[in-house]
C-alpha cells in the first residue's frame, strides 16, 4: 500500500508509543510482583543462572556434557513450575504476561522487509483521520438518494435521468467495493450540484476502509501544493506532494475550477501521464466536457482522459438548490 510519508510517520509513532507503553507496563507489573512475592525475584535470578549453566554445559568436554545438560534442564523445569504456581496463586490471569504488543513483529512494524498487519491497521486508521479532517469520508452510499433525480427523459440527450443516475450510482459502488491497485480510472462529468463530490467521497471512504491509501484533493488545492513544491524551495512541500504519485487511489475533485495557466497544464499532464504509466488508479471530477478540457488544457490531456478513463455521467438539476428549497 502506498501510504503517504505523513500517514506512515504517524502510524509508526503510534506503534512505537504502544510498544513503549506495553514494555513499561510489563516492567511495572514485574516490580510489583517481586514486592508482593519476593520468592519470584529469586526464581527469576536462578532461571537466568540455569541458562548460563546450560551454555557452559554445551562446551563441557567428555562424557559429562549430556548428564550436565539434563541436570540443568530438570532444574529449569522445576523452577518454571514453581513460578507458574506462585503466579497463579497470587495474581490475576495475564498480570505477568510479558508477550510483545504484536506476536508477529514484536512491535517493530515489519516482518523482514514486509509491513506487519499491526502497522497496516494503524496506517488505515491514520488514513481515515486524514480524509475526515478534509471533510471527506463521512459520506456513505446508503445516504445517496435517487429521488432527487427526475424520473423523466432528458430532452437533449433522450435518456431517462434517474435511470442514468442509478447506473452511475451502481458503477461507483461497484468500483469502491471491488477496488484493487489495477482498478482503472473514472472521469465524473456533469454540471454543478449533481453528486460528483458526494459519490467520489463515498468511494474514498470505502476504499480507505478496505485498507488502501487514498488522497483526495480539490483541483485548486492540488495545483497550489504542486506549485509551492516546485517554486518555493520548501523541502517539506516537495515531500508532501510525493503522496500524489505513490497513493493507491488519487481523487481530483472539481478539475477546471482552479486558475488556468501554463504551469497547471504541465503539472496536470505530468501527473496524469505518470500515474497512467504506473497503472495507478485515478478519479477526476469536472464540470467540463472533453471538448472544453481540450480547450482549457491541451489535446494530449483530453486524449488521455478520453482513452484511459471510463466516463461516468451525472445528469439532472442542482441537488443543492432542491435541498435548500425543500424540493
Amino acid at each position: 500500500m502506498g501510504y503517504s510519508a505523513e500517514v506512515l510517520a504517524r502510524a509508526r509513532a503510534r506503534l512505537a508509543q504502544a510498544k513503549a507503553d506495553r514494555e513499561s507496563e510489563n516492567q511495572q507489573h514485574l516490580a510489583e510482583s517481586y514486592e508482593r512475592v519476593p520468592r519470584l525475584r529469586e526464581i527469576d535470578r536462578q532461571l537466568r543462572m540455569t541458562m548460563a549453566m546450560a551454555a557452559q554445559a554445551v562446551f563441557t568436554q567428555g562424557g559429562d556434557a549430556q548428564s550436565a545438560m539434563e541436570e540443568v534442564k530438570q532444574k529449569n523445569l522445576a523452577l518454571q513450575q514453581e513460578r507458574e504456581q506462585l503466579v497463579h496463586l497470587y495474581f490475576e490471569e495475564g498480570f505477568l504476561d510479558d508477550s510483545p504488543i504484536c506476536p508477529h513483529c514484536g512491535g517493530n512494524g515489519y516482518v523482514g522487509a514486509v509491513m506487519c498487519e499491526c502497522l497496516k491497521e494503524l496506517c488505515r486508521q491514520e488514513q481515515k483521520k486524514e480524509l475526515t479532517f478534509l471533510n471527506v469520508g463521512r459520506e456513505t452510499f446508503d445516504q445517496f438518494r435517487l429521488d432527487f433525480y427526475a424520473d423523466t427523459v432528458d430532452p437533449k440527450l433522450g435518456v431517462n435521468i434517474r435511470g442514468v443516475m442509478e447506473k452511475t450510482f451502481q458503477t461507483c459502488r461497484r468500483y469502491a467495493y471491488s477496488f484493487s491497485e489495477r482498478a482503472g480510472n473514472l472521469l465524473f462529468s456533469g454540471d454543478t450540484g449533481l453528486g460528483k463530490t458526494f459519490l467520489s467521497a463515498c468511494i474514498a471512504r470505502t476504499v480507505a476502509d478496505r485498507g488502501y491509501s487514498v488522497v483526495y484533493e480539490s483541483a485548486a488545492h492540488l495545483f497550489g501544493k504542486l506549485e509551492q513544491a516546485k517554486f518555493s524551495g520548501d523541502e517539506q512541500a516537495r515531500e508532501d506532494v510525493k503522496k500524489y504519485g505513490v497513493c493507491d487511489l488519487l481523487i481530483i475533485d472539481d478539475l477546471g475550477t482552479e486558475m488556468p495557466g501554463q504551469f497547471v497544464t504541465s503539472a496536470l499532464y505530468n501527473l496524469v501521464n505518470d500515474r497512467l504509466l504506473a497503472g495507478k488508479p485515478m478519479i477526476i471530477s469536472t464540470n467540463l466536457n472533453t471538448d472544453d478540457l481540450a480547450k482549457r488544457y491541451s489535446s494530449q490531456i483530453a486524449s488521455r482522459l478520453r482513452g484511459s478513463f471510463t466516463r461516468v455521467a451525472f445528469l439532472g438539476e442542482d441537488i443543492r438548490v432542491k435541498k435548500n428549497w425543500g424540493l
